[in-house]
């Protein structure tokens, strides 16, 4: 920073570079303040006393030093920034979109991206601009995957646009085979099964073989059995799975449905023809291959059911399920070193278990299958 000669600048030149080395921002801003006083035409001073207002939180106060150094040396970047960035900070929203969107764009310094990022998503809301603040969410989730702040506030945007969309969906289309289906998956994640059941009774009224609404209609009457113990509504949930693969033989969800119903009412055969459906149609699905190896563990046939566990465990390596029935597997077999390891992850993986599954689950988002469960295989 030029500044004069003068004894008094240098030395509030050097207090002030030393109290912001050491993040003392109360000192700082006392000689900053004194250097604008003494040197108000150098736009270094004053870009570094906004930033001390802006660490502070002090933003109606930092934006007029940034304008200041801005208007003594336009190109000063960082500033152009920052300025932006307090604008938003008090709502002045269309006045920081020109900047924050270019510091987002260009800046290749990967903090100052991202701080540019959320200020971006803040102000793209503030606007109305609720489309514009998802892309940027997007973008923020793919350079920083694990950032918890980024990760905290995606959430709440992205949960604030697909109420916005449901909304608007409900206006303009308010009896449409979309909006009842919106309402029916919302209820169904909800737990108002009856709420659920009626909506999706509207959607077939309508299309009587729309794809995947007897399945999504099975699902909330299993769900409804469970709760309340109701074998009718075991019993319309087994037929809504069986009317959707008479639609869609390829339903791969419908036909592992009824292979765990069969499965647990312990008619094994008929379990092991629809676990088998599944896969045949989509090799890759992991409640399937558990679901398979339980029966034929069930049967007694553990040999043919170690191969479906390996893969299962290979496809999901998080599931415990898959890591427990292994080790029963290795036992059954008598291959003790293998179950040993096979316990001891699934051990690992139960100790590690939280609450992240509640925090994982998404709005209108209901659980697409049953998971396996830890327990007898009968």
């Amino acid at each position: 920073m030029a500044v004069g000669q003068d004894s008094g600048v240098q030395q509030y030149s050097d207090a002030g570079q030393k109290a912001l080395a050491n993040g003392d921002y109360a000192a700082a801003q006392r000689a900053y303040e004194k250097l604008r006083d003494l040197e108000p035409g150098i736009a270094e001073v004053h870009a570094n006393l906004g930033l001390i207002y802006f660490e502070e939180g002090k933003f109606d106060q930092a934006i007029p030093e940034f304008e200041r150094a801005l208007r003594l040396k336009p190109n000063l970047a960082k500033t152009e920034v920052l300025l932006a960035m307090s604008l938003s900070e008090v709502n002045r929203y269309r006045e920081a979109l020109p900047g924050l969107e270019k510091g987002f764009r260009g800046s290749f310094d990967p903090e100052m991206k991202r701080l540019c990022g959320l200020q971006l998503e803040r102000t793209y809301t503030g606007l109305g601009r609720d489309s514009d603040a998802v892309k940027v969410g997007l973008e923020l989730n793919r350079l920083y995957p694990d950032d918890p702040e980024i990760l905290y506030h995606n959430g709440r945007i992205f949960g604030n646009f697909a109420f916005l969309t449901m909304q608007k969906l409900a206006q303009v289309a308010p009896d449409s085979v979309w909006r009842h289906q919106a309402a029916a998956e919302a209820y169904e994640s909800q737990g108002s099964y009856d709420s659920a059941i009626s909506e999706y009774r509207q959607v077939l009224a309508q299309e009587p073989t729309r794809p995947g609404v007897h399945y999504r209609l099975g699902r909330t009457f299993l769900q409804q059995s469970r709760r309340t113990n109701s074998t009718q509504a075991a019993a319309d949930a087994m037929k809504e799975f069986e009317q959707e693969l008479q639609l869609n033989p390829r339903n791969a969800n419908a036909a592992y449905e009824l292979g765990e119903i069969h499965r647990n009412a312990g008619e094994f055969d008929q379990a092991q023809k629809f676990f088998e459906l599944a896969l045949q149609y989509y090799p890759d699905f992991g409640e399937a291959q558990l679901g398979l190896a339980a029966v034929l563990m069930s049967l007694q046939k553990p040999e043919l059911a170690l191969p479906h566990l390996q893969k299962a465990a290979a496809l999901n390596p998080a599931n415990e399920v898959a890591w427990y029935r292994l080790s029963q597997v290795q036992g059954m077999l008598g291959h003790e070193a293998e179950q040993k390891k096979a316990f001891a992850e699934f051990q690992r993986l139960r100790t590690l278990k939280s609450s992240q599954e509640e925090a994982a689950k998404q709005i209108f988002a209901p659980e697409e299958v049953t998971p396996q469960q830890v327990g007898p295989t009968q």
